[in-house]
């Protein structure tokens, strides 16, 4: 009797984490890109084409590994961080929104690719019905996360390492680089109904995860990034909610959308809609958006588990709302309008802010940003315009 229950269990088990939840892209939205073609549904396709006739990128495509010795372990480097013209061999200083690519390391570039092929072969998938785009999504994954010879080990323990500083060990900054996890999952949702990903890729797939989420909450470089008080530490928390989730530990992802208003959007967000540490950079819009971006990211994941997190607002009015008015009086305006530093890409953070106001209007049922209709939103060649 006590077998046959643990079969049944097993089974019904199976069953529900075989169900498609995505928790930050909209699902209605996606249902109706299935029916209406659009200029981003055709990116989408062009995109997924592309990546069927591509190599699967891995951790061990390197030549250079991580300090352990260990070709399976994730290496980057600090993206601002650049020799010191004093002391050409000592320490690299820090040059804050000055990209130094001659430090970007192949793990970071094929985590990328990685994360944004599995991205576009499941909306392909989804849209199309095509389980070609699907088996070369699952491929990917099998090549980053499951095969013993080309695997990711499930820790950033060498994410943003900076020469000369803390003996060749990373930062909590590095786990600015796996947020892509967070869309990446969703679209491992929609593979769920695919042939091509099996119960084993499924259970092999949390495993992975199940450890990478033990990693953040537990080493050292994971609580550095709980620490963060800026976008960082906003990231983390969506992060680690959105691994929590799909590993079935629904209680973790609680506990960071419960603390999520008082933590982060009460403590980075002025009564003004100001947020001081983000508007201190030298690309102040820049990340004031990406982390309004965040923010919005948690909203939708709350809305999956029946919370309101979007209309959170403190006693002195500290609120999303408010962090949206105080960038919005920016959008359309030419950067000498802007009383911060924005040493680059101005045009390109607009075309951000456009996003993440249209993502607020559908989280808050108003119109408060109506500008920015269905049918500006539809012409952007990007997949973010179908999944929100």
């Amino acid at each position: 009797m006590k077998k046959a229950f643990i079969t049944t269990f097993i089974i019904i088990q199976v069953f529900t984490s075989l169900n498609c939840q995505p928790r930050v892209w909209d699902m209605e939205k996606l249902s109706n890109a299935r029916l209406v073609k659009s200029t981003s549904t055709d990116y989408v396709l062009k995109q997924a084409g592309s990546f069927l006739t591509k190599n699967n990128p891995t951790i061990v495509d390197k030549d250079k590994q991580a300090p352990s010795g260990d070709i399976h372990d994730y290496i980057s480097c600090g993206p601002y961080w650049w020799p010191d013209p004093t002391n050409p061999t000592g320490p690299y200083i820090r040059k804050d929104g000055q990209t130094n690519r001659a430090v970007t390391t192949p793990d970071k570039k094929n985590l990328s690719t990685m994360t944004n092929s599995v991205i576009y072969l499941s909306l392909a998938y989804y849209l199309t019905s095509d389980e070609k785009y699907a088996r070369k999504a699952v491929e990917n994954l099998r090549s980053w996360f499951l095969n013993p010879q080309t695997r990711m080990n499930p820790n950033l323990n060498y994410g943003q390492t900076i020469y000369g500083h803390f003996g060749g060990k990373g930062r909590g900054a590095g786990l600015i680089e796996t947020y892509k996890f967070v869309d990446m999952l969703d679209g491992v949702e929609l593979l769920k109904k695919s042939k091509a990903f099996t119960n084993s890729d499924q259970q092999e797939l949390t495993n992975w995860f199940s450890q990478y989420l033990e990693w953040m909450m537990t080493s050292k470089v994971g609580n550095q990034e709980y620490n963060a008080k800026n976008n960082h530490g906003t990231a983390y928390d969506v992060q680690l909610a959105r691994v929590a989730l799909f590993v079935g530990k629904e209680d973790i992802a609680h506990k960071q959308v419960d603390n999520f208003a008082s933590r982060r959007l009460f403590m980075q967000i002025e009564p003004d809609g100001k947020q001081p540490l983000e508007l201190a950079r030298t690309i102040a819009l820049h990340y004031s958006v990406a982390n309004i971006s965040h923010f919005l990211d948690m909203c939708s994941i709350a809305k999956t588990l029946n919370i309101d997190l979007f209309n959170s607002t403190s006693a002195d009015g500290r609120s999303i709302s408010k962090a949206l008015e105080y960038v919005y009086q920016f959008e359309g305006k030419p950067l000498s309008q802007f009383p911060y530093k924005q040493i680059k890409n101005w045009d390109e953070e607009q075309n951000k802010l456009c996003l993440q106001l249209y993502r607020a209007d559908k989280l808050s049922n108003t119109k408060a940003y109506k500008m920015h209709s269905n049918q500006k939103i539809e012409s952007k060649n990007d997949y973010n315009y179908i999944v929100f």
